[in-house]
């Protein structure tokens, strides 16, 4: 994985213009996520930001939270952008690996962005935007894994592939993963997420 050549955690810069506020406000809040983290968001702050009075971004969120759900649904739309993207297998199970590789690639190119769509900061029941932006990606996910051969709806064994490549990921992102030193092998990324999710795939076709 070349990580030298992956997207940035930076969101793309606009100029604001009437008319635009919410994403002006979206944008200028997820460049301080990058920047600080979650704990240095507010509403306030990204007012000041892109010019306009404390009082206008309550026309669009009504609380911080609802400004954080906002950034984090649309990781989760960005995310499953990159899924719809992969090109199209002739194999559903190198389908899988790839849509694996994507998403540890995503989660470290935008790792700011990756721990508010999973962590604690949110919580998707209190924000129905965010809710169903997460379950947009766990149904491709699952039409994934129907195309492999699990019965639909494929609930379980999705929330199971999810698990395992965020864990992956988690430990990628917050640099835990490491190689034994007794064992002379460098950690390749690629490898270990294909491997990994080639084990999942065998151990669908073995329940």
């Amino acid at each position: 994985m070349d990580r030298s050549a992956a997207p940035t955690d930076e969101p793309p810069r606009r100029a604001y213009h009437h008319g635009d506020l919410r994403a002006a406000l979206r944008e200028a809040a997820e460049r301080v996520l990058v920047e600080r983290g979650a704990a240095e968001v507010s509403l306030r702050e990204v007012a000041r930001a892109v010019g306009v009075s404390h009082a206008a971004p309550y026309r669009h969120y009504a609380s911080r939270e609802a400004l954080l759900a906002d950034i984090a649904a649309g990781g989760f739309d960005r995310l499953r952008a990159v899924f719809a993207a992969l090109p199209a297998p002739a194999d559903p199970a190198a389908g899988f690996v790839a849509m694996a590789r994507a998403y540890v690639a995503f989660a470290l190119a935008h790792p700011a962005v990756y721990r508010l769509m999973l962590g604690p900061e949110v919580r998707k029941a209190d924000h129905p935007v965010l809710a169903e932006a997460g379950h947009r990606v766990l149904d491709t996910l699952r039409r994934a894994l129907v195309a492999l051969g699990v019965p639909a709806p494929a609930t379980d064994e999705a929330m199971a592939a999810w698990g395992f490549a965020h864990g992956l990921a988690q430990l990628l992102v917050d640099g835990r993963l490491e190689t034994d030193p007794a064992v002379d092998v460098a950690l390749d990324i690629d490898r270990l997420v294909e491997r990994s999710a080639r084990i999942y795939v065998a151990g669908l076709g073995a329940r």
